[in-house]
């Protein structure tokens, strides 16, 4: 199942669109969606981390004390 966003880009931003897709013989639905998906990963593990960092009860744990524990 597939959902329909409707989008204005600015002209600059369209046309290297329009150039990677022909470049790379893909739709340009193929390149947003792939750009998307991987934005969307990436944003999700930048809250997880400030998420972690904001954590007063998340104990921090030193390099050496990760070697140490690693072996």
């Amino acid at each position: 199942m597939s959902g329909a966003v409707s989008v204005r880009l600015p002209d600059d931003v369209s046309k290297k669109l329009d150039r990677l897709a022909k470049s790379l013989d893909r739709p340009k639905t193929y390149i947003i969606t792939k750009a998307l998906k991987e934005y969307l990963e990436e944003y999700e593990d930048y809250l997880v981390a400030l998420d972690r960092l904001n954590d007063k009860d998340d104990q921090i744990v030193s390099k050496k004390a990760l070697i140490d524990q690693l072996g």
